[in-house]
């Protein structure tokens, strides 16, 4: 080969080099999600994967950030907390993720969290509500959901005109079923309501009867329940069974409505749920039009209509990792911990912007979600008496 040919090909080859570079930079951003898709609460992190998806591809319609499509990098955790912990790592240190939403579950989170830390990799929490999660001191956690004592003190308001007098709580033996009895409980003794028994039931259960015996044995007015829509479910027929006439006021967002009416049917009736999204009405949400496009995404997908009220979290966790990866202006794990922080955007609950919770120096993120109550009445989800329009 002649020198002038030796020439000519070293040019071509620069020539192609450069090419390959803005190839490089328009390589997907990828973002971790970490969801019980197996397990006793599959069908609750499938519903929130769902949303997750909706959430990306409306994000690279748009032209995704900067040009740059989303990827996302789901992990099934099967509802266990050691899976959970091996799934943020495997994120992390495997595919280099520079966030992760995640991990349903009070446990499941609580479980990853020190993976986080570890490698400094920033964790926006979409559904659980375990005070610790923000407490502990664990500067890369974000979370949209509320913690079981704001979510406590939403419905604080409504005690008086629930008829609240003597409540007694079944919940999951889990960080969320015991903080929430521990949140709820605090709020009704300081609203004047006798607190009865608590009970509990391990995750993977479906016999409560002796449970349900001792709370009938109380006396009280009130049942707060505590735990995913399988497990309601067979708890409201299994009441229904043993005649137990109580309120029965659920916690968490995790109810799904419409499918308790389908699957329980009369022994759901009459029941009130806590929820952080009401499909049902998408137009008295924060954003009336936001909440009303995501339902109709929803069915277009033809998704089943009782998993909104849990993949609006989905939606919402992504919306606000890719918001702090725009604002950040690069997908570096520590950056967009930084940017986190600056994030103000609007999600299907509502306005989502993060306040330091947990020791200082150390501080958390929380934001303040938006609080529904909604009723199973005449067989249908209704909004109760005292909150409807007259």
């Amino acid at each position: 080969m002649n020198r002038r040919s030796i020439v000519l090909l070293a040019l071509v080859l620069v020539a192609l080099g450069a090419l390959t570079v803005p190839g490089e930079s328009q390589a997907p951003i990828k973002i971790g999600v970490i969801e019980p898709l197996s397990g006793p609460v599959a069908a609750s992190g499938n519903y929130v994967r769902m949303g997750a998806e909706i959430a990306r591809d409306w994000l690279n319609a748009k032209g995704g950030i900067g040009g740059r499509k989303i990827d996302l990098l789901i992990e099934d955790n099967k509802s266990d907390p050691k899976e959970a912990a091996s799934a943020a790592e495997k994120l992390i240190v495997r595919d280099k993720v520079p966030a992760i939403m995640g991990a349903w579950g009070s446990s499941m989170t609580l479980a990853a969290m020190p993976k986080l830390e570890e490698y400094g990799v920033p964790m926006v929490v979409e559904t659980s509500s375990a005070a610790s999660i923000t407490k502990r001191g664990n500067p890369w956690i974000f979370r949209i959901s509320p913690p079981s004592e704001m979510e406590a003190l939403g419905l604080a308001q409504y005690v008086d005109k629930l008829g609240v007098k003597r409540v007694d709580f079944l919940a999951v033996n889990t960080d969320w079923g015991r903080g929430s009895i521990t949140a709820f409980g605090d709020m009704l003794k300081k609203k004047g309501a006798a607190v009865g028994v608590a009970e509990f039931m391990e995750q993977s259960a479906t016999d409560m009867n002796a449970q349900i015996t001792k709370i009938k044995a109380t006396g009280g007015d009130t049942l707060f329940l505590t735990t995913a829509v399988e497990q309601i479910t067979l708890v409201m027929k299994q009441a229904q069974e043993q005649r137990l006439t109580r309120k029965v006021v659920t916690t968490g967002g995790s109810s799904s409505p419409t499918q308790l009416i389908k699957q329980a049917g009369a022994a759901a009736e009459g029941s009130y749920h806590i929820v952080f999204f009401m499909p049902w009405f998408p137009e008295a949400m924060p954003d009336g039009k936001l909440a009303k496009a995501f339902v109709d995404e929803w069915a277009k997908r033809g998704h089943p209509f009782e998993g909104l009220t849990e993949g609006f979290r989905g939606h919402d966790g992504i919306a606000t990792i890719a918001e702090a990866i725009r604002v950040a202006g690069k997908d570096d794990p520590k950056a967009v911990q930084e940017a986190l922080w600056k994030v103000s955007l609007m999600g299907v609950n509502g306005p989502i912007k993060f306040e330091k919770d947990g020791p200082a120096g150390k501080e958390s993120g929380q934001s303040k979600p938006s609080i529904f109550v909604v009723q199973i009445r005449d067989g249908k989800v209704a909004l109760p008496d005292f909150l409807a329009k007259k």
